[in-house]
């Protein structure tokens, strides 16, 4: 029974990290001007906001452009989305050896620099939907609220994106849990 639920959970928790590293050429395509114009609350510009959100799983991610025009920073607090249970801010990184791991950003928030833009990305930063109540398809919108530690809440128009293949994935896992120090590891051939 307790691989039967081991294996289920590395299921869920790749079919997680493929919503949150997918087609790469994703951001390359938003920056030529589909989906919905440029968003601004305050000192903040929202633009380029794609949802990876169609495989069969209970995860998906968003992706985004967020410019701070403003003499002050700023910092992505959290947001919400219809049909998804939980909301994180995220992150990933790759090691030496080729290892992607995936966590929750430190204090809950990402920092958005007076005079920068941060970039939510496949394999980076991004807007991770736990407990999604169903796949979205390709091609439609959805909608996102992001509340900004100063700026406040707004809501954007997200385009529904399909993820690539990602070929040569492994997972690394500690005993049955699939973490390691509490965060998920992934390995790259």
């Amino acid at each position: 029974m307790l691989r039967y639920f081991t294996l289920l959970f590395l299921t869920v928790a790749l079919l997680g990290i493929v919503a949150c590293d997918s087609n790469a050429d994703t951001m390359d395509q938003a920056a030529h001007g589909s989906g919905e114009a440029a968003v601004t609350i305050g000192d903040l510009t929202i633009s380029d906001v794609r949802a990876n959100m169609t495989l069969p799983s209970d995860t998906g991610s968003f992706w985004m452009l967020i410019t701070n025009h403003g003499p002050a920073d700023d910092a992505l607090i959290g947001a919400e989305v219809d049909g998804c249970g939980v909301i994180e801010l995220h992150d990933m990184m790759i090691d030496d050896e080729g290892v992607m791991t995936m966590f929750e950003v430190e204090g809950g928030r990402i920092p958005i620099p007076a005079g920068e833009t941060v970039e939510l990305k496949r394999g980076g930063l991004h807007v991770m939907c736990l407990q999604k109540a169903a796949p979205l398809a390709e091609g439609t919108t959805t909608e996102i609220t992001l509340e900004f530690a100063n700026a406040g809440k707004v809501t954007v128009t997200a385009d529904v994106v399909s993820p690539g293949e990602m070929p040569g994935m492994e997972h690394g896992r500690d005993q049955d849990s699939g973490m390691n120090d509490g965060h998920m590891v992934i390995s790259y051939e």
